[in-house]
């Protein structure tokens, strides 16, 4: 399906169309649209081809987005459609099948036609695993949440629960801290921290609950409470750290670099977003699991900025080698 100016649904065209571009975009989240828009603005041929699963889809409101405080997440992506489209990018919905390197330029295959372009942005995001606790994804971006930074202040007068999923969780637990003296840290199957981080949390007055976890009360879109071996512990709050999963299967498809760190394997990529396949570049979650909404927004504007400088001494050779008579 392709999208009008104000990202409503029309009718795309079937087939394959091997319509022609200067950039393929993968992924139309925050990182995406906002290359899109300096892209288009760059008066380049822009195609960008959306699944529409953002990450943050369950999440009524954004925060410490400059300007746009208390904002919807999905407004934000209609805003984002509608500005790209005012400068000639083209929106499609629908998911990408492959893509393949053939003779310098990046042929995509997507739901709608098949697209040919001289280079490729990747930006299509990651998908938080959660624990299997019962009631944990029902509220999900709602009673049960990850990002201090993102959701901390609303919940600064609460009892804030941390379920650990892995020995960092005591670092989340600490950072919690800065945003309520009433923090409850769930070892769960992680189990109990060690003496000095046992010591470091009573320090700061952080409660330790052991046991597994083994649901999460709700009222509505509010947790209320945690269960844990056969008791309740009350809450108004969960934060938790999911397993991230980057949707990077496209760029491995085509023979992307990767290296193992502390939260798994990712994509490698350089300052400027370039992957290890030439013309084909990454930006936002499916790379870096570091970048919230600003932080896409940020690398959408600066990756688009280095690509299109890496267009331009493609045009420039171009122009050398086919001088005009």
């Amino acid at each position: 399906m392709t999208l009008n100016a104000s990202g409503e649904g029309v009718k795309a065209s079937t087939g394959s169309v091997r319509e022609r571009a200067d950039v393929v975009i993968v992924g139309g989240g925050p990182a995406g649209l906002s290359a899109a828009v300096s892209l288009g603005r760059a008066r380049r041929r822009v195609v960008v081809v959306d699944a529409g699963r953002p990450r943050n889809m369950t999440a009524a409101h954004m925060h410490g987005v400059l300007g746009h405080d208390g904002l919807s997440p999905l407004r934000l992506l209609e805003l984002g459609r509608a500005e790209a489209a005012r400068y000639g990018v083209r929106l499609v919905r629908g998911e990408v099948r492959a893509a393949r390197v053939d003779r310098g330029e990046i042929e995509v295959d997507a739901v709608g036609g098949t697209f040919r372009a001289r280079r490729l942005l990747v930006a299509t995001g990651l998908d938080d695993e959660l624990p299997s606790i019962p009631g944990m994804r029902e509220q999900w971006g709602k009673g049960v949440i990850v990002c201090p930074y993102c959701d901390g202040w609303e919940h600064r007068m609460d009892v804030i629960g941390v379920i650990a999923t892995s020995p960092r969780s005591v670092d989340q637990a600490q950072l919690l801290r800065q945003w309520s003296d009433r923090v409850v840290y769930f070892s769960n199957v992680v189990g109990t921290p060690s003496a000095d981080e046992v010591v470091a949390l009573a320090r700061r007055g952080i409660r330790v609950e052991p046991g597994r976890v083994t649901g999460i009360h709700s009222d509505g879109d509010r947790a209320t409470a945690v269960a844990v071996d056969g008791r309740t512990v009350a809450v108004g709050v969960v934060f938790t750290g999911p397993t991230l999963r980057p949707r990077d299967a496209l760029l491995r498809s085509l023979g992307a670099a990767t290296t193992n760190g502390t939260t798994g394997s990712w994509v490698d990529i350089d300052d400027d977003g370039r992957t290890s396949v030439p013309g084909v570049w990454a930006v936002g979650n499916v790379v870096d699991p570091r970048s919230n909404v600003p932080v896409s927004l940020g690398l959408g504007s600066l990756v688009a900025g280095a690509l299109n400088a890496d267009l331009v001494a493609d045009d420039i050779a171009s122009a050398l080698a086919n001088p005009a008579i």
